[in-house]
């Protein structure tokens, strides 16, 4: 049974954009993980700073600028909401991409992959549950 190479190649091409927009959304997760990262070291860094008060460097793009350390600390925590945010609507997002990835190829859905991780409210149910 010979398919039409217009068919074969149009199915080629789009399980080969799928997959660039899966490995796409991966490497977005990374990169923004690697900030957050990075702004939690500076978050703990200005809590162990022996002078609460005073003035700290911050780095924006290519200049340094100087902030007051409250100021800085808040910065650095609304910019960990955000990034926490966004890091959770592109997993939601990968998960319907790969997903689809997989309907395209023909592969059987992900099982668990749908799994969504307790929060830090239900832990504390579970713990209290669990201690007695």
């Amino acid at each position: 049974m010979a398919r039409d190479p217009a068919f074969v190649l149009r199915y080629l091409a789009e399980v080969e954009e799928l997959a660039e927009d899966v490995l796409a959304a991966r490497q977005q997760i990374v990169d923004l993980d690697v900030k957050r990262n990075r702004n939690r070291e500076a978050l703990r860094a200005l809590q162990k700073d022996p002078e609460p008060d005073g003035k700290a460097m911050v780095c924006f793009g290519n200049m340094f600028i100087e902030l007051p350390k409250g100021q800085t600390k808040e910065m650095l925590r609304k910019d960990q909401e955000h990034l926490d945010e966004e890091i959770n609507n592109l997993r939601k997002e990968l998960r319907l991409k790969v997903n689809r990835l997989f309907e395209a190829q023909g592969k059987a859905e992900l099982k668990g992959f749908n799994l969504n991780p307790m929060t830090a409210e239900e832990m504390k149910l579970i713990n209290r549950i669990l201690e007695g």
